[in-house]
């Protein structure tokens, strides 16, 4: 018997075009924006003060306290690359509160006069080798982003409110991960991490639309605080038993979650968007008042 050939790219394949196509195991993957450039930086200290132990008490002093202040640069520098990362990954961010990668350049600077001036002592040098140094690292990692992105329009107190929202939906979600590493499953963490994709996904539909949260606040409090609290009796049951139901059940309760943070996440986007076709309505309704045309087709 003929069989009708039929495919994902196929006409009639019997999806609808509503549905959601599957996310692969790698949607919503962050990257460590601290890469190799940035963990390098750790390296020069260490040797600076292994170096600094045989050039007598001053010597060693001054080299140690310049290794610690570059430590400090390269720890500062870290956290600078994550918050930048942080920031450019939202469409409504404050500007970070400490300059980090600023204050990193500034540290590095100081450290490397700090140096130099055990081999050179002096003014004129360890000045020049400080400044070339800050402005070397300056122009390697960048500075740090110096005024806020997509807060026009939105009143600072909802924003402030859905910060400590978020805030906290983001404590319960490193709670989560740290959790599910006791279980030793990685089925288990790339599915709870495909989970906190989703849940992100709503977090950063609040931060753009603040009116939003009060639809999601229950999402982001009750709800991830007891997934949270499961995930972390699971990973205990499971690291010492292995027990195969008490996965199963697990893996479908991240299930539900999922569908159902979903589920409110495009509900939100569905009420922003008959919000603004509400306001278009009443701004043609108040045009057609004043007598203006809206038929694009009308001579002018």
């Amino acid at each position: 018997m003929a069989k009708r050939f039929g495919g994902k790219y196929s006409p009639g394949d019997g999806t609808t075009p509503e549905a959601a196509p599957p996310r692969g195991g790698f949607d919503g993957a962050r990257v460590d924006p601290v890469g190799a450039k940035a963990n390098l930086l750790f390296l020069p200290p260490v040797i600076l003060g292994f170096f600094s132990l045989n050039d007598g008490a001053l010597g060693m002093a001054l080299g140690l306290s310049a290794a610690a202040v570059l430590i400090l640069a390269a720890w500062l520098l870290r956290d600078g690359l994550r918050a930048e990362a942080a920031y450019d990954d939202r469409k409504v961010a404050r500007r970070p509160a400490l300059p980090r990668k600023i204050l990193a350049s500034a540290l590095t600077g100081i450290g490397v006069a700090m140096a130099s001036y055990a081999s050179e002592p002096g003014i004129v040098a360890p000045a020049i080798f400080g400044v070339v140094a800050t402005l070397l690292h300056g122009a390697a990692f960048g500075i740090d982003p110096l005024k806020d992105k997509g807060m026009e329009g939105i009143d600072t107190f909802q924003q402030n409110r859905v910060a400590r929202v978020v805030d906290e939906a983001e404590t319960h979600l490193k709670a989560m991960t740290d959790a599910i590493k006791r279980a030793g499953d990685r089925t288990a963490e790339a599915r709870l991490e495909r989970f906190q994709t989703t849940v992100r996904q709503m977090v950063r539909t609040v931060e753009e639309d603040p009116r939003d949260l009060t639809g999601a606040r229950r999402y982001l409090g009750v709800y991830l605080f007891g997934a949270r609290d499961a995930t972390a009796k699971f990973a205990d049951i499971h690291a010492r038993t292995r027990d195969a139901k008490a996965r199963a059940d697990y893996m479908q309760l991240l299930d539900d979650l999922d569908a159902g943070f979903s589920a409110r996440t495009r509900k939100m986007l569905l009420e922003d968007r008959s919000d603004l076709d509400v306001e278009i309505g009443v701004l043609r309704d108040r045009l057609a008042r004043e007598g203006v045309r809206l038929d694009p087709q009308s001579p002018e």
